[in-house]
């Protein structure tokens, strides 16, 4: 435990829907819900208006709708978060060379390795001032914890949204702690929880009353041993840079479950290639495949293969994935599918005979999964000829027209797509209506959230419109004229 608060946690409050709301000016003040939109999707991200409602990350979208019907429900769009959280890491990384992201929003920081004094308030003042940067940079918000240990840095930061910094001063840590749920703590997920409380234990302070000893007979030496640890604010990691990843996949949950065998084994090839396609933009290779199969009653099975040898081959991968899938029945029903790669490594070893026949035997399946799609409706090949043009608008996503410029897609249905065009840096713009199939419409790319907007001295920082001035997600009289126009070009 450090005599000072030298870790920082920061944490970007509600970072998927808070972008989506600094790039659209009409959801700014709106309840905004990002996650899968199907029957089937779960939420990824709710703004603070929508949790006003009860919804929460990971819920399923049907019944966040129930909650909140009037809600905007959107697509994610990661090349954005990249795009963000790079700017965002590069604010950190400025701070000190020993920064360890969690995710794309989330990350630790040691300041004392990059020549922060070990005193509460250089801590404090430096986290006040990348909160501003951030803002500045980004136009998002974001919470910083501070304090002597990991654990409760990111305590605090959670303490801190949204939008805030804390600080826990070593030597005030059970005094925090004590009255929180158990749940606060790493690692306490439900049945650990639950087994707490059949033993009467609910609070931090009272999991660290019970002693250790008694946590040991409850859950296991190293469970208990290291949950008595932290209820005491124990916490000895250190902030650590590099943070290699295990592993690389895909996975595709589908509004119908699948059924057809050879529908089943085309979309195994597809996501077995965008595996390896994440797989080489990490500069990296793997010796072991993994398949993931959720079947519809939800039963969830794996299976994996261990090669010679690590390899990026997509032949290699995919004649793994389909050999795999030969080990699972799946007449019943297939919802989830995905594709994974472990075993990481920087090199590739290749196998020249078994590359021979492995590419032959692609080539095979490959054929068959495509004479199989035309049999079942042209599936598979209706995405191979949409790459340039989505099946589907989904509300969320990036459009420009020809003659009105940049916007986002709001609905669409029964041939027609609505668009509202507007910028991050614009005023809540206007509502239209095209074809479906409109050449004038096409996707776009997305737009820097801060700093693309007219150089007048207009400020770069959005605009948080009044909830009596922004239009609802789903009013079509926003803009300089009423209603809509429908474009039959």
């Amino acid at each position: 435990m450090r005599p000072a608060p030298t870790i920082l946690h920061l944490d970007m409050d509600a970072f998927f829907a808070a972008a989506e709301q600094a790039a659209k000016p009409s959801l700014r003040g709106k309840p905004v819900v990002v996650g899968g939109i199907g029957v089937r999707g779960v939420v990824s991200t709710a703004s603070y208006e929508a949790r006003v409602f009860g919804i929460r990350s990971a819920m399923p979208t049907a019944q966040a709708r129930r909650l909140c019907p009037n809600a905007a429900y959107l697509t994610p769009r990661f090349s954005l978060y990249r795009q963000v959280s790079e700017t965002v890491m590069e604010l950190l990384h400025a701070l000190s060379p020993l920064v360890e992201p969690l995710s794309l929003d989330e990350a630790f920081v040691d300041l004392e390795a990059g020549g922060v004094p070990p005193r509460t308030a250089a801590a404090r003042a430096v986290g006040e001032r990348l909160r501003r940067e951030i803002r500045s940079a980004t136009g998002l918000t974001g919470s910083v914890g501070l304090a002597g240990a990991k654990m409760l840095a990111k305590i605090a930061s959670e303490v801190a949204k949204p939008n805030g910094l804390v600080v826990i001063e070593p030597g005030t840590e059970r005094e925090l702690l004590g009255p929180m749920t158990v749940r606060t703590l790493p690692g306490v997920g439900p049945a650990t929880a639950e087994a707490l409380r059949r033993a009467g234990i609910h609070t931090v302070a009272e999991t660290a009353e019970a002693g250790e000893a008694e946590l040991v007979r409850l859950l296991g030496k190293a469970h208990g041993a290291g949950l008595y640890a932290m209820a005491l604010g124990r916490d000895d990691r250190p902030v650590v840079a590099e943070r290699d990843a295990k592993s690389i996949s895909v996975e595709d949950t589908f509004e119908v479950d699948l059924t057809d065998r050879a529908r089943v084994r085309s979309e195994v090839l597809r996501l077995a290639d965008r595996c390896v396609q994440r797989l080489r933009a990490a500069g990296r290779s793997g010796r072991t495949v993994v398949i993931k199969v959720r079947n519809y009653d939800f039963s969830t099975l794996t299976r994996s293969e261990t090669l010679r040898g690590p390899t990026d081959d997509p032949a290699v991968i995919r004649e793994a994935a389909v050999r795999l899938l030969e080990m699972v029945d799946t007449t019943g029903g297939v919802r989830l599918l995905g594709v994974g790669v472990s075993g990481l490594a920087d090199f590739t070893q290749e196998d020249l005979f078994a590359q021979v026949a492995t590419e032959r035997e692609a080539e095979e399946a490959e054929k068959a999964a495509r004479a199989a799609a035309e049999l079942s409706g042209g599936v598979a090949a209706a995405r191979e000829a949409e790459e340039d043009r989505p099946r589907r608008w989904h509300p969320g996503l990036d459009v420009v027209h020809d003659e009105y410029g940049p916007g986002w897609v709001q609905g669409s249905g029964v041939g027609r797509v609505t668009v509202r065009f507007e910028t991050p840096w614009s005023a809540p713009g206007r509502v239209r209506t095209f074809a479906v199939e409109d050449p004038a419409l096409r996707p776009g790319e997305p737009l820097p959230l801060v700093g693309g907007g007219p150089a007048d001295g207009q400020s770069s920082e959005p605009a948080i419109l009044p909830k009596s001035l922004s239009p609802e997600p789903g009013d079509d009289t926003a803009g300089s004229e009423a209603g809509e126009e429908i474009s039959r070009r």
